[in-house]
């Protein structure tokens, strides 16, 4: 009965996951297009009216994000009612999982009052990147209580040998990687996009000439290309330091990830700034940041293969009488 609930669980925190992902994208659509202030500065209702009528693209842009943000709120909840019903349950409970549950129920309730405080301030570029910050973060904790509800063992798998530094790494690198995000979503809303022409230099320049916006991409692309070295420094140590399987997956999943996201951003840049390229560099800076989390949590719960085959060895087989 508890594994069933348990999967059960790990099938809606998935699903959630998912959405919550596309929401964050949907999000930064609303931005390129520039349908912030599609429903003016009323909230919750849309130019004075829960379902407004939709006069151009930018309202109709804005309402469709307002509400699918209603409906995944909802699921969100639903995510925390089915961990807290069944919190009894030993397979969830020893997971830890309701607390995570928990913890991403009252996030949604905070991501919902700085929209409502995004729009009503008409988007400052400040509140919309703390708005990003925990929206990240929500989907962050979605993503480690699905991940919980995976794991095999109550409780997560023992935690890594602390004598291995890949672990660490991972961490490092789920650090500078919500770092580089947030980063680039200032870089946009402050209109410092196109202000740095040409890749990888900026403006030609490893430190460019120009006000403080510039430099503020500059340094955006600069610790972007520092997060390309240091996951792949992790990637490296993950694999020769003998991590799981899954954990190597991870690894090697956030290394292609950021990988194309260069790729991406000298098209986008090259191209001056198309709104598809746009929304796709959104779109795999969020995945990169999801495929960091997920390393980082199963390279500090996961033991080493190696250490896993010592630790079924060290167990006594029980003696078998004549």
């Amino acid at each position: 009965m508890g594994n069933r609930e348990r999967v059960r669980y790990a099938i809606l925190a998935l699903i959630t996951t998912g959405l919550t992902y596309a929401l964050i994208v949907f999000g930064g659509i609303v931005r390129i297009t520039g349908s912030g202030m599609g429903c003016g500065n009323d909230w919750p209702r849309c130019n004075g009216s829960f379902i407004p009528p939709i006069n151009d693209i930018t309202t109709l842009i804005e309402w469709s994000h307002r509400l699918a943000a209603a409906l995944i709120g909802f699921l969100i909840l639903g995510v925390g009612l089915y961990a807290l019903k069944h919190r009894s349950t030993p397979e969830l409970r020893d997971r830890g999982i309701l607390a995570w549950a928990l913890v991403s129920v009252g996030l949604v309730l905070v991501v919902v009052l700085f929209g409502r405080a995004t729009v009503q301030l008409e988007l400052p570029p400040g509140t919309v990147v703390v708005h990003l910050a925990l929206a990240s973060t929500l989907l962050a904790t979605l993503l480690v209580s699905a991940l919980l509800a995976l794991s095999e063992s109550p409780g997560g798998a023992p935690m890594a040998d602390s004598r291995l530094s890949y672990p660490r790494w991972a961490i490092a690198s789920a650090t500078l990687g919500f770092l580089v995000l947030l980063l680039g979503g200032l870089t946009a809303t402050t209109g410092a996009a196109p202000l740095c022409t040409g890749f990888p230099l900026c403006n030609g320049q490893l430190v460019p000439e120009g006000g403080w916006l510039v430099h503020l991409h500059s340094t955006h692309r600069l610790m972007a290309f520092a997060l390309v070295a240091v996951i792949a420094f992790s990637a490296v140590l993950t694999v020769r330091q003998g991590a799981p399987a899954r954990v190597r997956r991870w690894a090697l999943a956030a290394l292609g990830l950021v990988t194309a996201q260069i790729g991406v951003a000298a098209a986008m840049v090259l191209a001056s700034l198309p709104s598809g390229l746009r929304a796709l560099h959104l779109a795999v800076a969020v995945a990169l940041w999801a495929a960091l989390v997920g390393w980082t949590f199963l390279a500090r719960a996961l033991p080493t293969e190696r250490a896993a085959a010592a630790r079924v060895s060290a167990v006594p087989t029980p003696a078998i009488s004549a």
